[in-house]
């Protein structure tokens, strides 16, 4: 126990009541340490979320539908089918799981993952745009907007995690 008048610990141990309270608040303290508080940029990732809900509803390539592509009732090759699957993972179920989690952990996780979703989805735009000129479909409105929704859930997830 510290002395207030010199300020050096004395030889005395702390009463029984005290010990536990501080074992309480180092519990505390480590809960917190693992949780983030996203203040108003919750609503531009919830918004976020519905927009890249929304995009799998609107055609991708051709009149098929991202939700077709994402489950394989329609095959435009591997990269179109990857991006619908990395959006899903991590623009929408990690987002939403850091978000009602709040761990630390899990922001840093939606982060990357739509940071790698990013780069899938401009492979799956760059894939169907080589084969326009052979006739074939080039990206839809629902890829271009999930695109640009990944890459802004990416901004705000690092954000959020770097502001730790």
């Amino acid at each position: 126990m510290t002395s207030p008048q010199n300020g050096k610990r004395s030889d005395r141990p702390f009463p029984e009541e005290l010990s536990s309270l501080e074992i309480e608040l180092a519990g505390v303290a480590k809960r917190v340490e693992r949780r983030f508080d996203p203040g108003a940029t919750a609503m531009v990732v919830a918004v976020g979320v519905v927009a890249l809900i929304g995009a799998l509803l609107l055609p991708w390539v051709g009149p098929a539908a991202g939700w077709q592509i994402l489950v394989g009732a329609e095959w435009f090759g591997v990269l179109p089918r990857m991006f619908t699957v990395t959006a899903l993972a991590f623009g929408v179920i990690t987002s939403a799981l850091a978000l009602t989690t709040r761990f630390w952990a899990v922001a840093w996780l939606s982060a990357v993952g739509c940071g790698i979703s990013f780069v899938n989805g401009l492979w799956a735009i760059w894939s169907r745009q080589i084969g326009i000129p052979q006739g074939l479909d080039g990206p839809g409105p629902g890829l271009l907007l999930a695109v640009v929704v990944v890459l802004v859930l990416a901004a705000t997830w690092a954000r959020i995690a770097l502001r730790r």
